[in-house]
């Protein structure tokens, strides 16, 4: 799908804030109500924009430990990696999980309140994942950046 200027403020923007309103919206991209509302439904319904949500403080919920994970496959064949796809889904505490080059398959994000609890996801859940053969963690010491914010050029 093409964006011109105007899709693409409106893209900036709504990252920025999604509770802006439309008449704010509106105002900040230069548009009238109507056509700007319409430029946001037909991204939604393009799948452009996928959801609108809250970003919370996970220290403040006492959710302070990120451990990113290597993970290697036994096999990779199409069943074992769809398998794992579909375990991981099924954990709260990995937050992202991506497909890798190199020699190592996956990459996870979990997001825990301790080092304890994060031994304790290892041990019961992690190493349990269908066909998993290697693991290797690193903890994140300090988050130097943060962000959902996509690169929209300005074309």
């Amino acid at each position: 799908m093409k964006l011109d200027k105007f899709d693409r403020e409106i893209l900036r923007v709504m990252q920025k804030d999604a509770t802006v309103s439309m008449a704010e919206l509106s105002q900040k991209v230069g548009l009238s109500h109507t056509p700007c509302w319409r430029r946001v439904k037909r991204m939604e319904a393009d799948g452009i924009i996928l959801q609108k949500v809250t970003l919370l403080n996970s220290k403040k919920l006492n959710l302070g430990v990120s451990v990113f994970i290597y993970v290697t496959l036994k096999n990779h064949d199409g069943e074992s990696l769809n398998d794992f796809e579909k375990a991981v889904q099924n954990i709260d505490e990995i937050v992202e999980c991506h497909t890798t080059s190199g020699d190592k398959d996956y990459l996870l994000k979990v997001i825990v309140e301790s080092i304890e609890e994060y031994e304790h996801l290892l041990k019961s859940k992690l190493t349990h994942l269908p066909l998993v053969d290697h693991l290797s963690s690193t903890f994140a010491l300090k988050q130097v950046k943060n962000t959902t914010e996509l690169p929209i050029k300005q074309q």
